[in-house]
C-alpha cells in the first residue's frame, strides 16, 4: 500500500508511507488522489480528505468526529453503554441550568470543559466559589459525579484490539489521575471487565485508535472519555506494539490482500513475540 502521512512521529517506522505537511495539502492533491489512505490527518483536514478527495483515513472518522468533544463523547457513550457512564448532567451555561445543576449534584462532584485533555479543564467542585470559577470559564456545563476512586486504567485500543494499558495512581496533590498533572504510572493487569468495556465501546463507535480512561469502583468499571492521540510513556515497547498493530489492521480492511501489503499476521518489526494472546492483560 502506498500511505500518506500528516504526523511524521506517529508514523516514523512505516514503510511505503510518505510525510507531507499538513498546511500543503492543496499543492499535493496528486499524491493524495493516488495514495491508498491517509495516516493521522489532522482535525480540520478530515471532511476535505472524505468528501473532497474521498480518500479512507486512519484513524477512523468515528475516532476524530467523536473524540473532539466531552460532550459528544459522553452522548455516544450513554447509547452503547449507559450503565457504564457515571452520572452527567450536560446544559447551555445560562444561569438558571447553572442553579439547577448546583442544586442538583451532591457535592462533590467533577466539572469539565468539553474539549480539553491532559487533566486540563477538570474541575473538582467543593464549594459554590469552586462552581462560580469553573462557569466563568466553560461555555457549556458538564457536571458528572464524583467516583470514590483513587486510580484510574488508561486501555490502549488499536485497530480492533487491545494492545495496552496500565493503571494511573492519583497524584500527590490529590484528586488527578493523569501523568501530566503528576499521576503515577503503575504497571499491572486489566481488569477483564474493562477490557470489555472498551471493546464494546471501540467497536460499537468505530473506534480505530483511541486511549481508554476507565474507572473501577470494586469490579464495575465506569468510562470516562478516550483520546484519539495519547501518550506511550505508559508501556516499555509500547509504540513498537501500536506500530505493528496498525499495520496489521491496514492491511487487513485497505489492502484487499495485494501481493507486498501487510497481511494481518505480519510484523513491520519482526517481533513475533508480540502477537500471544496475554500481552493485552499483562503490563
Amino acid at each position: 500500500m502506498q500511505l500518506i502521512s500528516f504526523d511524521p512521529y506517529r508514523t516514523l517506522h512505516f514503510t511505503q508511507t510518505q510525510y507531507l505537511k499538513p498546511e500543503l495539502m492543496n499543492h499535493h492533491l496528486d499524491l493524495l488522489i493516488a495514495a491508498d489512505g491517509v495516516l493521522f490527518p489532522q482535525y480540520w483536514q478530515i471532511n476535505a480528505l472524505l468528501y473532497g478527495l474521498k480518500k479512507r483515513i486512519f484513524p477512523s472518522p468515528a475516532s476524530y468526529y467523536i473524540g473532539h468533544d466531552k460532550v459528544e463523547m459522553t452522548r455516544c457513550f450513554q447509547t452503547i453503554a449507559p450503565q457504564h457512564v457515571p452520572w452527567t448532567l450536560i446544559e447551555a451555561n445560562t444561569p438558571a441550568n447553572a442553579a439547577r445543576v448546583w442544586d442538583t449534584m451532591p457535592l462533590p462532584f467533577v466539572a469539565k470543559i468539553p474539549k480539553s485533555s491532559m487533566g486540563d479543564g477538570v474541575f473538582l467542585i467543593e464549594s459554590q466559589a469552586d462552581w462560580n470559577r469553573y462557569l466563568a470559564l466553560s461555555p457549556v456545563i458538564y457536571a458528572q459525579e464524583y467516583l470514590p476512586i483513587d486510580r484510574d486504567l488508561r486501555i490502549v485500543w488499536v485497530g480492533d484490539q487491545i494492545v495496552g494499558g496500565y493503571w494511573r495512581i492519583q497524584a500527590e496533590r490529590g484528586f488527578y489521575n493523569n501523568v501530566a498533572k503528576g499521576g503515577q504510572i503503575e504497571a499491572g493487569i486489566l481488569p477483564p471487565e474493562a477490557c470489555a468495556l472498551v471493546e464494546r465501546l471501540a467497536l460499537g463507535l468505530g473506534i480505530d485508535h483511541g486511549g481508554f480512561d476507565i474507572a473501577m469502583v470494586g469490579h464495575y468499571p465506569y468510562v470516562f472519555e478516550f483520546n484519539r492521540l495519547f501518550g506511550n510513556q505508559g508501556l516499555n515497547g509500547l509504540q513498537a506494539r501500536i506500530d505493528d498493530a496498525i499495520h496489521a489492521y491496514l492491511g487487513r480492511i485497505w489492502s484487499g490482500g495485494e501481493p507486498g501489503s501487510p497481511g494481518p499476521n505480519e510484523s513491520p518489526h519482526q517481533r513475533p513475540d508480540l502477537d500471544g494472546p496475554d500481552f493485552p492483560q499483562v503490563v
